[in-house]
């Protein structure tokens, strides 16, 4: 049986998009917008109690007319087991197109039920020519969510603005990883720095100014044209380079037979950089008229992410098959996805926040991250630096617990 108790739990106020709205707008008047927030403070501490919420109060929920017909995501990868939320609700109707790389089928409840509306996820990297997903959701009004992490959120709010409703992933995956033969003495990133040693990362991230600043690598060690492919870090031996801890250790013994050991690694989160990576995200413009289908989705996917990390074995097949039938030069065997959902609830990428709750977004955490970005010198748009205006709107509104090993 699913583990699957749900606590009430009083969540960020949903009106702190509409805050968050009011203050980036030229207007002073906020009046309107205290009055929704005190109105919608008083309904929530109304409906909060210690009640608890059972499986089964979460089946047979119907989104038709509530949600778009077709909710799409757009995720920044090929299909893996770290989205594999997301295909945890995907119903085994589904319908893999190579050509699109996308997987679209019925939005199915806890219980396995449709809910009356489809739900696609769609490829990123290579399928968007590697653009960011907030990037793609801007030419494409298609899109409902994207994925985005909050470090880029912040950074490209003047361009390409959006509002955070949930974090799927409570740690960041992202790692920096390098050969422990070459390096016997390095065991964290800024053992790396200390040695001089060239880090090859995705170009366009954050995390490399804020390390820089923070004096844990220097400016010259990055070099940031990293592409996805294994074939110059197995080539030289002695870079660093990006990667996930729940895909990259794996690969590089086990796949990658020309290198087959597993590297050392640090995650970013770690090393300090405590960004929320891949949260679900809206156009600002869209969020009042999604609001009612997001109150109803967002303890969808939280309940999606516990039963994927307590069960993953339908939702990872579906992401091999998808993968698949894709059929590009990306890769996903059983035993990866297998591995990659132990990783994520061994090392708590899969795991709960500071108040015991899958998916929230804890603006401690989030007032940190901004904090070390203005720090190392980047542009934070004045909206981040209102404590009262930062624009992630958590709708997790049930305490769901991520189940501790061995339980």
């Amino acid at each position: 049986m699913k583990r699957s108790t749900w606590t009430r739990l009083m969540s960020m106020l949903f009106a702190m998009g509409l805050v968050a709205a009011a203050c980036g707008s030229d207007s002073t008047d906020t009046t309107g917008t205290t009055e929704a927030a005190e109105n919608d403070t008083a309904t929530t501490e109304a409906a909060t109690g210690d009640t608890e919420t059972t499986e089964g109060e979460m089946a047979g929920i119907d989104l038709s007319g509530v949600c778009p017909a077709e909710i799409v995501i757009q995720t920044d990868w090929f299909p893996e087991a770290e989205h594999g939320a997301l295909y945890e609700m995907i119903g085994d109707d589904y319908v893999v197109d190579a050509a699109n790389q996308t997987t679209t089928g019925s939005l199915i409840d806890a219980e396995g039920n449709p809910t009356g509306v489809t739900l696609q996820v769609r490829a990123g990297g290579p399928a968007i020519g590697f653009a960011a997903p907030r990037v793609q959701m801007y030419t494409d009004d298609s899109i409902t969510l994207a994925y985005s992490n909050l470090d880029a959120q912040i950074l490209a709010w003047a361009d390409a603005p959006l509002i955070s409703v949930m974090a799927p992933l409570e740690i960041n995956p992202q790692i920096i990883m390098w050969d422990a033969e070459t390096y016997p003495d390095v065991n964290t990133l800024a053992d790396l720095g200390t040695a001089g040693v060239t880090i090859n990362i995705f170009g366009g991230a954050g995390f490399q100014d804020v390390f820089v600043a923070q004096g844990i690598w220097s400016a010259d060690q990055v070099d940031p044209s990293y592409d996805g492919s294994p074939a110059r870090f197995i080539a030289e031996g002695n870079i660093a380079q990006q990667g996930f801890a729940s895909a990259e250790p794996y690969n590089y013994e086990f796949v990658f037979t020309d290198y087959g050991k597993a590297p050392k690694y640090q995650l970013l989160h770690d090393a300090g950089f405590e960004t929320y990576s891949q949260t679900l995200a809206v156009r600002p413009d869209d969020l009042e008229t999604l609001s009612p289908c997001l109150e109803l989705l967002v303890p969808m996917v939280q309940h999606a992410v516990v039963d994927f990390a307590a069960d993953p074995a339908r939702a990872n097949a579906m992401i091999v098959d998808a993968v698949a039938t894709i059929d590009s030069f990306w890769v996903y065997s059983p035993e990866l996805g297998d591995y990659a959902v132990q990783t994520m609830n061994e090392l708590g990428l899969h795991g709960n926040g500071p108040d015991s709750t899958v998916g929230n977004i804890d603006e401690a955490r989030v007032q940190k991250l901004i904090d070390d970005i203005k720090a190392a010198g980047l542009d934070v748009p004045a909206i981040w630096l209102l404590p009262t205006c930062s624009p992630t709107n958590s709708l997790t509104r049930h305490r769901l617990l991520v189940p501790a090993q061995g339980e």
